[in-house]
């Protein structure tokens, strides 16, 4: 079984989730929590992703392993995908969530190795 970090990496770069993904170029984690909650922490049955059930436990994880939240002061993306996703998220005046750890960028997956629980 796959540790925290491992399984946020491969929930980010499957295409099957629409309420996360990459943001500033891999730097950052980005959430749409009011479809995050329904759509992965609300699933039913198998297969769930992760074990806890609220953005509460969601963001304890994080902690634990070195995510600070980051508030969206800063511009909006220069990649499409990425643009188009904020976009949809803010249209739907729905809360976006930014998390960064320095050992979890998308151009650097060897760093996720280093990626441990506090």
């Amino acid at each position: 079984s796959l540790c925290f970090p491992q399984q946020l990496w491969k929930m980010l770069e499957s295409d099957q989730f629409q309420s996360i993904w990459w943001s500033r170029g891999g730097k950052y984690v980005a959430i749409n929590e009011e479809c995050f909650k329904e759509e992965v922490l609300g699933r039913e049955g198998m297969p769930r992703v992760f074990t806890m059930k609220s953005m509460k436990s969601f963001h304890r994880q994080l902690n634990c392993y070195g995510f600070i939240t980051v508030h969206q002061d800063f511009k909006r993306s220069a990649s499409l995908p990425e643009f188009l996703a904020e976009e949809a998220a803010a249209s739907a005046h729905s809360k976006i969530l930014y998390f960064y750890n320095p050992r979890f960028n998308r151009e650097h997956p060897p760093l996720l190795e280093q990626c441990k629980r506090r």
